[in-house]
């Protein structure tokens, strides 16, 4: 099934290429984020040892979770759904309208859940009473996704002029402290309203915040701190703001991780 949904989707991916056969910038890092968001998944399924029709659907779920990505930047040239679109029911609703999942998933539950965790992959919080497999699809999804988001940031910050083109960065500003309202959220571990991200500091604040209580599977937070995460958005918060706050919250993080 996963290997005949790829060839869909990217069959869908080839329509937006350029004349060359390449695709536009934005729209390849995110069929590169894609990618990785799968390879996210398969090591969360392994970790937490997910029998064969959970990591299936999981896999699925994470290959399909920025299908919405394409049209949004074709339409609307920005990332940010405040701005344009929300990107998860974009998604779904693509997903669903081109039908790849009937054919290839006959099972109605297993479908459903795919399709919903496409859904609610950047919701705050994913509703409750959810099923076992849609939970553990949505959970999946929403930590695969983090674990690139992080991995993006760093390579946009390392790669490109971020500071001449931060479309990938929602075009917010660079030198600025951080909004005392996210702050005081992450402090708390309550989810961030993304109206009041301002600055580049908000944003990567943001996913220092996803450290403390974004991340579901121990698996997840095992990559997370293997990767370097925290110490690469610590310093380079110090790039963009002398904030005390900046350390404060890294420092929780570090304790708040003792597994």
């Amino acid at each position: 099934m996963l290997r005949e949904l790829t060839r869909l989707y990217d069959e869908y991916v080839d329509g937006y290429r350029n004349p060359d056969g390449s695709l536009p910038s934005l729209m390849q890092l995110k069929r590169t984020h894609t990618g990785f968001v799968v390879k996210n998944a398969e090591l969360i399924a392994d970790g937490e040892k997910f029998d064969a029709e959970t990591r299936e659907a999981a896999l699925a779920a994470a290959l399909l979770h920025d299908t919405g990505r394409y049209e949004q930047i074709k339409v609307y040239n920005t990332f940010r759904d405040s701005d344009s679109v929300d990107h998860a029911v974009f998604s779904h609703d693509i997903v669903r309208e081109k039908g790849w999942l009937d054919a290839l998933v006959p099972d109605v539950r297993r479908r459903d859940a795919i399709l919903n965790a496409v859904l609610y992959h950047n919701r705050r919080e994913i509703p409750e009473g959810l099923d076992a497999l849609t939970e553990a699809c949505s959970h999946t999804v929403r930590d695969a996704d983090k674990l690139d988001i992080f991995r993006v940031l760093e390579d946009q910050v390392e790669h490109t002029d971020w500071k001449g083109d931060s479309r990938a960065f929602w075009n917010l500003a660079v030198s600025a402290p951080p909004n005392p309202v996210v702050v005081d959220c992450i402090e708390k571990g309550l989810p961030v309203d993304y109206q009041h991200i301002k600055s580049l500091s908000d944003f990567v604040l943001i996913q220092v915040g996803w450290m403390l209580s974004g991340l579901h599977y121990r698996t997840s937070r095992r990559i997370c701190r293997e990767r370097g995460h925290l110490e690469f958005r610590r310093s380079f918060l110090h790039q963009l703001t002398d904030d005390k706050s900046i350390d404060r919250l890294c420092d929780m993080v570090r304790a708040a991780d003792g597994e």
